[in-house]
């Protein structure tokens, strides 16, 4: 077996509001559409390591190397997520949360794993966001961090969701060692390599 040589180029980038998690796409439906390319020129053969829906925002890795997103995407390594969720959330929900919820996913019912779940004491501090979320006037609104090391389609959002507190806002301000720290929405940095 030969050894890879190749030289894999990493970055680490906040994913803005309203941008999907891939770099160009064909359909007509999605010509409207931002996406990752449009942030910075990434290189050929990049791709989103763990993608983001379009509503959500945060740290997203992007590789060249395909073993280290295999790595990344496998249930070793955490990701953690802000939510804003309408509502002052319960201790009741929150432990819910913490035991695993049943959700949808592809058309069949799906029970998420335990994970760590704990409402933050106060509003964290988040890179500023294009489009506006409603303001306490239309009721209160509380914060959670949820740390999980799966990864379903909109997971965080059914979660709070099938505990009677919908999110707003989402945003992943970690993965495995790698945080969010102070980056702005749009930031893109280029590491030497990925330290998870």
């Amino acid at each position: 077996m030969t050894e890879d040589t190749t030289k894999h180029r990493h970055f680490i980038i906040c994913k803005p509001y309203g941008y999907l998690s891939q770099f160009y796409s064909n359909p007509k439906q999605q010509q409207s559409k931002k996406f990752l390319g449009d942030l910075y020129e990434f290189p050929e053969k990049a791709m989103a390591i763990g993608r983001l829906d379009e509503k959500s925002e945060g740290l997203l890795l992007i590789t060249t190397d395909g073993k280290m997103s295999d790595f990344v995407n496998s249930k070793k390594v955490d990701k953690e997520y802000y939510a804003q969720v309408n509502g002052d959330i319960t201790d009741e929900a929150i432990e819910k949360l913490k035991t695993g919820v049943e959700i949808g996913f592809e058309g069949k019912k799906y029970q998420t794993k335990p994970c760590q779940v704990f409402k933050l004491d106060s509003i964290p501090e988040l890179p500023n966001r294009e489009k506006k979320i409603r303001d306490d006037r239309h009721g209160p609104t509380s914060w959670i961090s949820v740390t999980l090391n799966e990864g379903k389609f909109r997971q965080v959002r059914k979660m709070t969701s099938s505990v009677g507190f919908s999110t707003l806002r989402l945003i992943r301000v970690r993965v495995g060692a790698i945080k969010l720290n102070r980056m702005q929405a749009g930031e893109v940095v280029e590491v030497a390599d990925f330290i998870i």
